[in-house]
């Protein structure tokens, strides 16, 4: 039996990113004035304070830069932080692998999960 995920919050700021993910594509805030990508979504940019923020479909790929099995839960799982080849490094699961064989550094791709309310949730694999 798959973990259950817990549907996520949207917000004004996340609202396109999850109408996007619905659509099963994957995209991150870049800001306009400065050409920076940036993570968590917010309205204003982190680097150089621009309100020019815009969405923009990303590559999906990336590398683990850490990871934690977690073990002990009633259904082992995977919570990773990994960097985009965008730039910018979020915090995530690592999913439909063998958690031993997880290395940092190793590429992977995104994934789309359904949490429990049906919303599709990025993930990432072993590319």
């Amino acid at each position: 039996m798959a973990r259950k995920i817990t549907p996520p919050v949207v917000t004004v700021e996340t609202q396109a990113f999850w109408d996007a993910a619905r659509k099963g594509r994957f995209m991150i805030p870049i800001c306009a004035a400065c050409c920076r990508a940036h993570w968590y979504p917010r309205a204003i940019c982190p680097f150089c304070g621009s309100d020019k923020v815009e969405w923009r479909e990303a590559a999906g790929k990336g590398a683990i830069y850490t990871f934690s099995v977690m073990r002990r839960a009633k259904d082992p799982y995977v919570i990773a932080h990994v960097t985009l080849e965008e730039g910018p490094t979020l915090l995530t699961n690592i999913v439909d692998c063998d958690f031993n064989k997880l290395r940092i550094g190793q590429p992977v791709t995104v994934v789309f999960k359904e949490a429990e309310n049906g919303t599709p949730v990025p993930m990432f694999r072993p590319a």
